[in-house]
């Protein structure tokens, strides 16, 4: 279901008048429809995110009522693997190499996955800033993959990304998700980890493997914790 401007002004805690003001600055992206604004879930929360502005869990809410169990962010990045020295002088040659490493099901064709996300670069950076991007593909559901993976990769170099804060990026995030609902959870999930000193800590100093998962249990208790 598309977003209009009240549900957009809801789900980010600000006025209407906010999001109009944004729209006219080119700041948020939206889409006109019979003169008036449509937005795109995962868009919304790519924006919040980059933006650092927290959202309320109703940008989660589709009109499917289907249960579906939300993995945890500790087994999606076990599931997509944690890789060091990732070679690459761009933009390019590095998705290149997260491509050629990541865990995909047998059979995915990895030139294909290669091709989506780099069309989803030339759309806009997924480059979030201090040095982190989130490399995934514009729709999900284009994979035909039936579980998640987030591919955690530490670059041999840091390379120029186009990110919001025009920081050359050393870690990435390659999100694969098999539906829209999920993909949104575990970017939020991913967005709210990136702002917990600890975890940056490990990532800034490329933790071991080991220190990096324990860091995300550490994180997925405070959530429980908090009720999130």
């Amino acid at each position: 279901m598309q977003l209009g401007v009240r549900d957009v002004a809801r789900i980010l805690n600000v006025s209407e008048k906010s999001i109009y003001r944004w729209i006219q600055q080119g700041q948020l992206p939206a889409y006109k429809v019979n003169d008036q604004y449509r937005f795109n879930r995962a868009e919304l929360l790519e924006w919040a995110n980059a933006q650092k502005i927290n959202v309320s869990t109703e940008i989660f809410q589709e009109p499917d009522t289907s249960v579906e169990l939300m993995p945890s962010l500790e087994e999606s990045i076990e599931a997509g693997g944690i890789y060091y020295r990732i070679s690459g002088n761009d933009k390019e040659s590095v998705l290149r190499s997260v491509v050629e490493v990541i865990k995909l099901p047998p059979g995915m064709d990895r030139d294909y996955l290669f091709r989506v996300l780099l069309a989803r670069e030339a759309m806009a950076s997924t480059g979030i800033g201090e040095g982190v991007a989130i490399p995934h593909v514009r729709n999900p559901i284009v994979l035909s993959v039936n579980h998640p993976a987030i591919c955690l990769c530490f670059l041999e170099r840091p390379v120029e990304f186009g990110a919001i804060d025009n920081q050359p990026v050393h870690t990435l995030f390659t999100l694969v998700t098999p539906t829209v609902r999920v993909h949104l959870y575990l970017l939020s999930r991913l967005a709210s980890a990136l702002l917990n000193p600890e975890f940056k800590a490990v990532l800034k100093r490329q933790a071991p493997r080991e220190d990096i998962l324990a860091a995300v249990r550490a994180l997925n208790k405070e959530t429980q914790g908090t009720g999130v």
